[in-house]
This record gives structure tokens, sequence and C-alpha cells, in this order.
């Protein structure tokens, strides 16, 4: 099952909800840092899930002057999928293809102080993602009764303050290490 499948059945296993609905949910939990779905991608995701018969649909009448909504609800198939999909994906650790590995690889053959600057980029975005995600917590922190949530945007901040105190020690061991040895 794809990260996106996974993702948007897990939010209609919360309850019903309709696509435009998703995508706020989506936003409000800041999920597309982690996983891609992109507005005009939910619409396609939920039809072939649909299709797949993890979903099914019914029309809800117009909510004052708005259109009908397409509302799904999850299938017995599609809970059995997700439940067993979730599972492999609390107990799966996958392997991390970061580009960032790929820059320390290469790391021998670039001068210093331009390494220290592109780590200095680097730290200085991670500290803004930090900065955003904080923020975003503290939006939907009131707004939701699911714990993991919150428990969602803890993971994220303290993997990025991992990462943060990383590089500023790495940075040291840099300026402090000689390479004409």
């Amino acid at each position: 099952m794809k990260n996106a499948d996974l993702a948007i059945l897990g939010l209609i296993v919360e309850k019903p909800r309709y696509g435009y609905e998703i995508d706020q949910v989506i936003e409000a939990r800041n999920m597309r840092d982690w996983t891609e779905i992109g507005f005009s991608s939910i619409y396609h995701i939920l039809n072939r899930l649909e299709k797949n018969g993890y979903l099914t649909a019914r029309l809800e009448a117009p909510q004052g002057r708005g259109p009908a909504r397409k509302v799904y609800e999850i299938t017995e198939d599609g809970r059995a999928a997700w439940y067993q999909a979730t599972l492999d994906a609390l107990s799966n650790p996958v392997k991390n293809e970061r580009p960032f590995y790929l820059g320390m690889a290469g790391l021998s053959a670039v001068p210093k102080e331009e390494a220290l600057q592109a780590l200095d980029r680097y730290s200085r975005q991670l500290r803004e993602n930090r900065e955003l995600v904080y923020a975003r917590r503290m939006e939907v922190r009131d707004d939701n009764d699911f714990f993991f949530v919150d428990a969602m945007f803890d993971y994220g901040l303290e993997l990025l303050d991992v990462e943060i105190n990383w590089i500023e020690t790495f940075k040291q061991r840099l300026t402090d290490h000689d390479r004409s040895g």
C-alpha cells in the first residue's frame, strides 16, 4: 500500500470524510511534511481506493448554498488493509535514502569553508522547519481529540532537535579537524 493511500485511509477510519475535508486535515496536521499528498491527488487516490473496494461513497445533501458532497466511508476490506499496513508501518523502519548522506560521502573533496557554509544553510533550514512544525502543533493542539496527533508532532520535533544538535556538533568537529594529515 502506498503511503498516501495509508494516510487517507487512516483519516477515513477516524470518521467518514469528503475530499476537501481530508485536505484540510492533512494541512492542519502537517502531513505533507512526511507524505506526498497534493491537493489534486486526493481525489485520484479516493477514486482508486473506492475502485479497489476499500471505500464506499455516498452523496451528502448540500450544506447551505454549497454543492452536494461525496462522503467516503471505509469498507471491511479497507479497514483490514489499513490495519495491517498501519501495523507494518509501526514495526518496520524504512531505509533512509536522504540526499544528505550523499553530501556527507563527498565531503572530503569539498573545501572546509564551503562545507561549513553549506552545513550552516542546512542548520538554518532545520531550525526554520522546526519553528513551522511547532507553530502548526500549537494551532491544532486544542483542536483535536486524538492524542496521537500531538505525539506525531512531538516525534517530528524531537527528530529535528536531534538533527540540529548533530549538525552543530559535526560543524565543530569539522572546524577542529585538520585535513592535512
